[in-house]
């Protein structure tokens, strides 16, 4: 197997995300532990750091799927490897708004536009990996009860 400047760079930039995000998370976590109202379907904080580095994992595992397959002369591809850097660029964002600058009202309507982006990633995938869609079903699914989450949070505070 020959090594490929992608088997490097794809995961460099996944760690990055998660990195970033994390310090943006870890600088807010006193003031989401201490200052904010929670909703009672708030999960323990451990359950975050696990969700979202299993995220990661099969986020990194679905554009090496895309990009290993060859399909880089069809008309999305270019469109999808940018999906997937807009994606990584708001889901810091995220973090950064919600946490650091505790902006609860504009991380989330920033978290409805990181959801577009993952239906519209999720459907453009599909075009040409069942499987790299697939892995991205869960991401989704965990934005979409983080944006509750953080409707709640929004309303009580």
């Amino acid at each position: 197997m020959k090594l490929k400047p992608n088997y490097f760079i794809i995961p460099l930039i996944a760690l990055t995300v998660g990195l970033l995000g994390s310090i943006f998370t870890g600088l807010g976590m006193y003031w989401y532990d201490t200052q904010i109202i929670k909703t009672g379907i708030t999960p323990f904080n451990w359950v975050f750091p696990v969700a979202w580095n299993s995220i990661f994992l099969l986020t990194t595992i679905s554009v090496f799927i895309v990009w290993n397959r060859g399909n880089r002369k069809i008309r999305e591809f270019g469109l999808i490897i940018g999906l997937f850097a807009l994606n990584a660029l708001l889901n810091v964002l995220w973090s950064l708004l919600f946490f650091y600058l505790h902006l609860v009202g504009l991380a989330l309507i920033e978290m409805l536009f990181l959801e577009i982006t993952l239906v519209w990633l999720i459907m453009l995938v599909r075009r040409s990996s069942l499987a790299a869609a697939v892995l991205l079903w869960p991401y989704l699914l965990w934005v979409a009860f983080a944006a509750y989450l953080t409707l709640l949070i929004f309303k009580l505070n």
